[in-house]
């Protein structure tokens, strides 16, 4: 796990160590939980978007009624990206300002331009407390770049991980899916570190095992 790039399946683990599949699976559960970072975006310029994981395009039920917005087979993910830095991506009952809001409260400074597109989720983001200056792009205009206001930087980790999830292990369940989701943020916040991963995993296991 620490030397793919995408990651590696439980069942490519069994044929490699020779163990049973359910211990496999346990030992990817266990490393998986090493990935699991409490990190707060400390750039001055944030990207925030939201997808969906998961489901099939023929049981779709659009919640907003435009297309892309999510489906009821499927399970919401919002994520933001620090600029040429780290990222946070979250699994959530929802994309409502409500729960999407503290999120973004906690994670983000204060007074931090913070760029999405024109769902309206984000139409109030600008009068939150802390003062953000916030700035959209309208995809649904076809306009995606004006400037330097875009969410190109987001949408590309979603694409990371989608085709992680897809390539790699094919589906994920509800359950399970924010610790994948923790696995790629945690690949895509060491994609400029030298040190190879293994050692960083390995530093995980020192310290919490102390």
């Amino acid at each position: 796990m620490g030397q793919t790039r995408c990651g590696i399946s439980a069942k490519q683990i069994q044929r490699e160590t020779g163990v049973t599949y359910k211990t496999a699976w346990r030992m990817f559960k266990q490393i998986r939980t090493l990935m699991s970072e409490d990190i707060s975006l400390e750039g001055s310029s944030v990207e925030a978007d939201e997808t969906y994981v998961g489901g099939k395009d023929s049981n779709k039920h659009k919640r907003s009624g435009k297309r892309g917005r999510g489906a009821d087979s499927k399970t919401p993910v919002f994520g933001m990206v620090e600029r040429g830095g780290r990222v946070i991506a979250r699994v959530t009952k929802d994309v409502k300002a409500s729960t999407i809001f503290p999120i973004i409260a906690e994670r983000v400074l204060p007074a931090s331009t913070v760029y999405t597109d024109c769902y309206t989720t984000y139409d109030s983001l600008s009068k939150m407390p802390q003062g953000y200056d916030h700035h959209r792009i309208n995809h649904s205009a076809k306009v995606y770049v004006m400037g330097h206001v875009h969410t190109n930087t987001i949408e590309g980790f979603w694409s990371l991980l989608k085709r992680g999830i897809g390539g790699v292990y094919h589906s994920v369940s509800e359950k399970y899916l924010q610790s994948y989701c923790d696995e790629y943020s945690y690949r895509y916040n060491r994609r400029n570190v030298g040190q190879p991963m293994f050692i960083s995993l390995l530093a995980e296991v020192s310290e919490r095992a102390v």
